[in-house]
């Protein structure tokens, strides 16, 4: 009995060891949760990645994520400083802002997202009525300019072609904010004079039944490196190997919504998201959408161009070397795994 007592005791304290030395590997399992935010689809990566969880290798192994929606960058400044967000989508604009303003010395670019004016791709309108008053850009004077956040990036290319032909915000026209889905109704309304229109809204049939394009953001900044994921360096030291995992998934699901194979299915989703019948949903991921680098590698030179204008035309203080806020290593590893 006494050898069957010792056997027992031996046993459940054999279990107890590997329960102990288990432990730690259950720990460092754990998926790390990454807080991504958005502000408009198709343009905004993290609700379409997360659409397609059943290609995601690493989802809920290495990492689960969420997404957040946000009415324009600038607010997601706020949501990076205050830690409720890991993964923030910023303008160049708001980029230079958070840098500057908020002082977010820590801040990193991390991966494209969208990028406005590439050739053979789409870019941002600014539209007028057809049969309103506003024929040049010299019109608008004394008229009501919508955008969708005061110093977003749209909101910047809109100030910058008005100070080319003299016009001031404030002095010669009125800004007014606008969420993107409201923007046709102001304009038929004439509750505004120029609206911002951004994919899918500036390729509604019924918005260019009535409107038409005065400018574009090509016109006010070429190619913009118009929004890109950023972190914050505390985040990203915690947390890189998970992070490559994500930005591997992220970049897979790029590639999965770019291909013309699931183009059907890739516009259903965009459909959905948006609550739109498909068929206004045909042009995304084609050539009349902006565009997204198949390997999620942000333009730095033209991210460095675009800070370098804004400064040029007064809504930047001071230089900012785009190097110095760059962490694109994470996103290398994750290509180089899918080459």
């Amino acid at each position: 009995m006494k050898h069957r007592i010792n056997r027992r005791q031996f046993g459940l304290g054999g279990i107890a060891a590997g329960l102990a030395l288990a432990a730690p590997r259950i720990a460092r399992a754990a998926p790390v949760k990454i807080r991504c935010g958005w502000v408009v689809i198709p343009a905004s990566l993290a609700p379409l990645v997360l659409e397609k969880k059943d290609i995601l290798k690493h989802f809920g192994q290495s990492y689960v994520a969420e997404a957040t929606r946000f009415e324009g960058t600038p607010p997601v400044i706020t949501a990076l400083a205050s830690g409720d967000l890991d993964i923030g989508p910023l303008a160049f604009s708001s980029f230079g802002l958070a840098i500057q303003n908020a002082h977010m010395d820590d801040l990193r670019v991390i991966c494209d997202e969208i990028e406005d004016g590439v050739a053979g791709h789409g870019t941002n309108q600014f539209m007028v009525l057809k049969d309103g008053p506003v024929k040049t850009v010299a019109d608008l004077k004394g008229k009501v300019l919508a955008t969708n956040v005061i110093g977003s990036a749209v909101d910047i290319a809109m100030r910058a072609v008005c100070r080319r032909a003299g016009l001031e915000a404030n002095r010669d026209y009125t800004i007014v904010e606008a969420p993107f889905p409201a923007m046709r109704a102001m304009l038929a309304e004439k509750k505004a004079d120029l609206i911002s229109a951004v994919p899918p809204f500036s390729l509604d049939p019924d918005l260019n039944a009535m409107a038409h394009s005065l400018f574009t953001q090509k016109d006010a900044f070429g190619i913009t490196q118009l929004t890109m994921w950023t972190a914050r360096t505390p985040f990203i030291a915690q947390n890189r190997a998970a992070l490559v995992d994500f930005l591997e998934d992220t970049i897979r699901a790029i590639r999965w919504y770019s291909d013309p194979k699931n183009h059907e299915e890739a516009v259903a989703i965009v459909a959905r998201l948006n609550k739109a019948p498909p068929a206004r949903m045909e042009w995304a991921f084609t050539g009349k959408d902006q565009y997204r680098d198949p390997n999620g590698m942000p333009n730095l030179s033209a991210l460095q161009s675009n800070l370098q204008l804004q400064k040029q035309i007064g809504f930047l203080k001071e230089d900012i070397d785009v190097k110095k806020y760059s962490d694109v290593s994470m996103v290398e590893e994750a290509a180089k795994r899918l080459a």
